[in-house]
């Protein structure tokens, strides 16, 4: 699903190319009888050096070297080097950290003493890139500035400008962790970003500035989120329905939103484990502003490995949209569905409420899928470039929809219930890195109604959130 008012600033703590995260294996420790030996006598760590730092603060790194020193045997100082290198390159300040383990020297040397050294190489102060993107005819250069450990102590100044043929946008971000809990930071950003929805002949101008408060609480990631954003709508062409001409002009929208996430995958592009818990409330009109509603959204996802390196994923999705006042709901904020991210077999964002040809969003939608991902037949390819694809069968079905106010929980769920669309088919799933993923189906869509537009055959998807 998708709403038009989510028109983010561009990314600016996005997944980064490179090595990440998922792809760093830590290193298996044979064993042998001598290394046996060694596991068992207790050492004490005197000294640990950090080599290679300029501007980067000493009491930064205290934090997240500070378990090396209560190891109390060579195993075990070795896995926490390398668990307090993990959390080195994390910081996003360092082009590459080294550990050397040594006995200690000196008169205070003790017999089983260790001296541990991180040498450390330090981002430039400042990093730039330069990409064009080429689309349905239109073309875009990108222009990105990036102030790594600005303040020496993990914060990031990023600034992103991208020119196009039809829009210009640009986005400021100031991202600053906590000393030692890198999970707890703040970010604040500026942005202005604009962007053009066929499907309802919209254009969208964003301009705004956000605060958000990201920490950990139990097994659980918190959000806590302000923004406020002009809005300027308009239309893409003179055959924009009359609905869409009366949406058109300016709306100030402020408000607090609060996400909560439990994600135990192992990946989050194609997970063969694990799962994931998103719930997010957002609430306009009480800091100002003229867009006044209670929005309620949520995602689901649990994955299981089967037999013959094949997975099973179930997701399910949902959300609602409760204006204040007599004033309707804004076609930024509703919900969309269908397309090659959502259930498939549909035109992207091309079902439920629409005039005219242009789709206007529901203020209430539910989407699941059921899928089954194997590995490719013979196995092409087998530990190499074959492992990135895999055969894809899926089931999707949702429904979306505008509702009377009013009349109750009970008749809500029977309109979500009734001409639920669906589809189903199979194709191949291509996984880029821990960065997007790709897919070629061919679908077969049912429970088509009046107005929708389908894509009945082959259908080609690319993004990070699939259902």
């Amino acid at each position: 699903t998708g709403t038009l008012h989510s028109l983010d600033p561009l990314p600016m703590q996005g997944p980064e190319l490179g090595i990440q995260a998922d792809d760093i294996e830590a290193p298996e420790v044979e064993q042998e009888p001598k290394q046996e030996v060694l596991e068992n006598k207790n050492v004490v760590v005197q000294r640990v050096h950090i080599d290679g730092l300029g501007r980067t603060k000493e009491d930064l790194l205290t934090y997240e070297i500070a378990e090396v020193f209560r190891a109390n045997n060579l195993i075990d100082v070795m896995r926490k080097s390398h668990e307090a290198r993990q959390k080195l390159l994390r910081l996003g300040i360092f082009r590459k950290v080294e550990v050397n383990i040594d006995t200690s020297r000196g008169e205070d040397a003790l017999p089983n003493g260790l001296d541990v050294t991180f040498e450390v190489t330090e981002l430039r102060r400042m990093t730039g890139s330069y990409n064009t993107m080429v689309g349905n005819n239109e073309g875009s250069m990108v222009l990105g500035l990036r102030l790594p450990n600005v303040f020496g102590r993990a914060e990031k100044l990023t600034f992103q400008f991208s020119y196009g043929t039809k829009e210009t946008s640009y986005g400021l971000s100031f991202f600053k962790p906590q000393p030692g809990h890198f999970e707890r930071n703040v970010s604040f950003n500026m942005y202005k970003v604009t962007g053009q929805f066929p499907w309802s002949s919209l254009r969208e101008t964003d301009r705004g500035v956000s605060a958000e408060l990201s920490f950990p609480m139990w097994k659980t990631n918190q959000t806590l989120k302000w923004e406020g954003v002009w809005r300027e709508l308009g239309c893409l062409g003179q055959n924009a329905s009359f609905a869409i001409r009366n949406e058109s002009g300016h709306s100030l929208k402020s408000s607090l939103s609060h996400a909560m996430v439990v994600d135990t995958r192992n990946s989050s592009i194609l997970p063969r484990k694990g799962g994931l818990l998103k719930i997010h409330q957002e609430l306009a009109g009480y800091t100002g502003g003229d867009a006044r509603f209670l929005k309620e959204d949520f995602e689901i996802q649990l994955n299981k490995t089967l037999y013959w390196d094949s997975v099973l994923s179930a997701s399910l999705w949902g959300g609602l949209l409760l204006p204040f006042g007599d004033a309707p709901t804004c076609i930024a904020d509703r919900f969309y569905l269908g397309g090659p991210t959502s259930i498939r077999g549909f035109s992207m964002y091309s079902m439920g409420p629409q005039s005219d040809g242009d789709y206007l969003g529901g203020e209430a939608y539910w989407a699941g899928g059921l899928h089954l991902y194997t590995p490719l037949p013979f196995r092409p390819g087998r530990g190499g470039f074959g492992d990135l694809f895999r055969t894809h069968f899926f089931l999707n079905a949702g429904n979306l929809c505008n509702l009377h106010y009013g009349e109750g929980p009970q008749a809500h769920l029977k309109k979500l219930a009734e001409c639920i669309r669906w589809s189903y088919g199979l194709g191949i799933v291509l996984r880029l890195g821990n960065i997007a993923r790709l897919e070629l189906n061919y679908c077969i869509p049912m429970g088509v109604q009046s107005g929708d537009r389908i894509c009945d055959g082959i259908q080609f998807g690319a993004g990070i959130r699939f259902l």
